[in-house]
């Protein structure tokens, strides 16, 4: 990430970013991104480990299998029932 960010980039692609990471590391992680978002920098950003995404994001895209499930606000799509399902694991009939 430092490597991009050193070009200054208007668009910054990043994928799987946290995955791995220890929880204070990837506290640090949403502040820098963070600061990189405020600076002006679009973020397009691939990720598993949601909470970091939520602390952040503005727009949360859900795909499975290549298909669209949900567009739009992060605490709506993170209510929706589809995506519950798909990711979290959870019946909604249950």
């Amino acid at each position: 990430m430092a490597r991009a960010l050193a070009a200054k980039p208007k668009l910054l692609l990043l994928d799987e970013i946290a995955g791995g990471l220890t929880e204070a590391e990837c506290s640090t992680l949403i502040d820098t991104i963070k600061a990189v978002q405020k600076s002006g920098t679009t973020i397009l950003w691939i990720e598993h480990v949601v909470h970091a995404l939520l602390a952040v994001v503005d727009k949360i895209i859900v795909i499975d299998f290549g298909r669209k499930v949900a567009e739009g606000e992060p605490n709506a799509i993170m209510a929706s029932a589809e995506v519950k399902e798909i990711y979290l694991g959870i019946d909604p009939d249950v």
